[in-house]
């Protein structure tokens, strides 16, 4: 037998006898999404509750509030069939308070479609669901994102909600909005032939303009963005339909507009903020927190600015790098970084709220990065190699060719470049990709959330009704029942460590299962409470004296906001 036919034969024995073995692993969804496209705001609710109807005994999708606009806010509460979220540690995962930013609402769909796919069929989705409840909406600010898709935008416009604003201060609200001369759903560029112009066209390349020497005349002059001045105050499209930056509107370190701007009149003046920080008050057991932006390939922790670094104790910080450095290692090209350090100064974040005011630990994650495109390490691309790139690879579905457009003000202009789809977003080709290594970087954080378990309890007779009972709570994941941050600050109720059926006539904590050390409670020795929780990957260890006697039974009790409660029974003497 010649080796081709021979290694054809074997393989197809191979993949008959051992088919199940060697073939990827597939899970046929009750709900099928491309992930090879972006959806509209309204395809977007449309696939949360599909996702619902498919899967009703583990995706429940509800409205927490409405926009400004009057667009319902839909949560999707993800976990395990049968059991109840609020009894067991939360994530909170939102994407899209930039509604520019689009492809976060891509992401946060994409994790409750593979958490709903992949449960009962992978044992590492199971468990998390099992173990964790997660509270995941793909849009914050969903009134922008029907503006970004349904109406002129760049890259960067619709990035606020879309409260009227008086943003040239003329005393009129929105009146100098973008224009669409050549009705391609961008905002562009403008050029005119002007003898006296700066600007040189490339003879090879008719969609590059090149600035020609000093005292040389290129025969074009560059007029900006695409857009008439509408309200002829001399400047262009400068009184847009956005309001309020809501990452400016949290109550931590909130500074009003003059200090940064967009930050909106009040902390939480804005209905979409109000309704997410109403949501996670009420909801205690919110033990981790995710915010999906773009752009860069960044996994930035707080604090925003340089005044709040002691509200991140190290002991917080070891919990924090250990996430970022598993970042890094996840998503190639993406750096772990501090925000006011590595970017620039946010007050009023939503993500430095959750790690300043609600004591949990909190990333945003800024999706796509130019290293992407290449696949290599590059920091500052040239034009031309961007160029090449999406030529190459996107086919030119990011350029609008020049045509010339009669402008009122300008006559006969050049309208054209990089359309809204250019930059920022993920390029569609590489989208699956992006979704799922940033939604596997959310479940390695929240799949660490607190659990914890009775690891040893060891009951001694010290007397005639007198017993010792020593009880050692390890927590095996990353983050503690309390950071740092809530124990120092008071936030939220402490966990509780408490004995019943005997009476508890003293108490303490000691300094390990074979330490000495006894830290004597002085009140209510048989309840005591546990600001400091139970460590990361680490144990406490308390120890009762109590009266009872032989055979009695005691039940030895923990509870905690942000891990699952738990109890056990104890007969004394056994």
């Amino acid at each position: 037998m010649n080796r081709l036919l021979e290694s054809v034969t074997v393989g197809a024995v191979l993949a008959g006898s051992w088919g199940a073995v060697l073939a990827q692993p597939h899970v046929e969804p009750r709900h099928e999404i491309a992930w090879n496209r972006y959806y509209t705001a309204d395809q977007i609710d449309e696939h949360m509750r599909a996702l619902a109807r498919a899967y009703p005994d583990i995706v429940r999708v509800s409205s927490i509030g409405e926009s400004l606009g009057g667009r319902d806010m839909l949560v999707a509460t993800v976990t395990a069939p049968g059991s109840d979220d609020r009894a067991k540690p939360a994530m909170w995962i939102d994407g899209t308070i930039h509604a520019n930013e689009i492809q976060a609402a891509e992401v946060c769909l994409y994790s409750v479609w593979y958490l709903a796919t992949n449960y009962g069929h992978n044992d590492a989705i199971t468990e998390l669901l099992d173990d964790y409840a997660f509270y995941i909406m793909p849009m914050v600010n969903p009134d922008s994102r029907v503006v970004w898709f349904e109406q002129p935008s760049t890259p960067h416009s619709r990035r606020a909600n879309q409260l009227p604003m008086d943003n040239d201060r003329d005393g009129l609200v929105d009146e100098d909005p973008p224009d669409d001369l050549d009705g391609d759903g961008s905002i562009t560029q403008m050029w005119k032939q002007d003898p006296r112009g700066r600007w040189a066209r490339d003879r090879y390349d008719p969609r590059v303009f090149e600035r020609v020497p000093a005292g040389e005349f290129g025969g074009w002059t560059y007029l900006g963005s695409e857009g008439i001045d509408n309200d002829g105050d001399g400047r262009v499209n400068e009184d847009t339909t956005d309001g309020h930056d809501m990452n400016r509107n949290w109550p931590s370190d909130w500074q009003p507009n003059y200090v940064q701007f967009g930050a909106g009149a009040f902390p939480f003046s804005a209905p979409e903020t109000e309704s997410v920080g109403r949501f996670c008050y009420e909801r205690p057991n919110i033990a981790a927190f995710q915010s999906y932006h773009n752009t860069g390939g960044m996994v930035l922790r707080g604090p925003g600015a340089r005044h709040r670094t002691a509200d991140y104790p190290r002991a917080d910080l070891r919990v924090y790098d250990a996430f970022g450095d598993a970042g890094e290692e996840m998503m190639p090209y993406y750096r772990y970084l501090v925000i006011y350090e590595d970017l620039y100064d946010v007050h009023g974040g939503e993500a430095t709220w959750a790690a300043e005011s609600l004591g949990i630990i909190s990333f945003t994650n800024e999706l796509w990065t130019v290293g992407k495109y290449f696949q290599r390490d590059v920091n500052r691309p040239s034009g031309e190699q961007m160029m090449r790139f999406r030529d190459r690879l996107q086919f030119g579905t990011t350029f609008k060719d020049f045509t010339e457009v009669e402008h009122p003000q300008h006559g006969t202009v050049l309208v054209g470049g990089l359309n809204k789809w250019s930059s920022r977003s993920t390029p569609t080709f590489m989208l699956e990709e992006e979704c799922h290594r940033n939604f596997a970087f959310t479940m390695f954080h929240g799949g660490n959330m607190p659990k914890v378990a009775f690891d040893r309890i060891e009951t001694e007779r010290i007397g005639d009704r007198l017993w010792s009972v020593k009880v050692e709570i390890r927590n095996e994941k990353l983050i503690p029942t309390r950071t740092a941050r809530a124990a120092q600050k008071g936030i939220g109720r402490s966990d509780v460590l408490s004995v019943s059926g005997a009476e508890v006539v003293s108490s303490g904590a000691m300094d390990g299962w074979w330490g000495t050390d006894f830290d004597e409670v002085r009140h209510e020795p048989g309840r005591v409470l546990l600001n400091r929780g139970v460590p990361g990957q680490g144990a406490i260890v308390h120890r009762f004296l109590l009266e009872a006697e032989a055979g009695d039974e005691i039940t030895v009790s923990f509870e905690a906001e942000k891990a699952r409660d738990i109890e056990t029974t104890v007969t004394l003497g056994e």
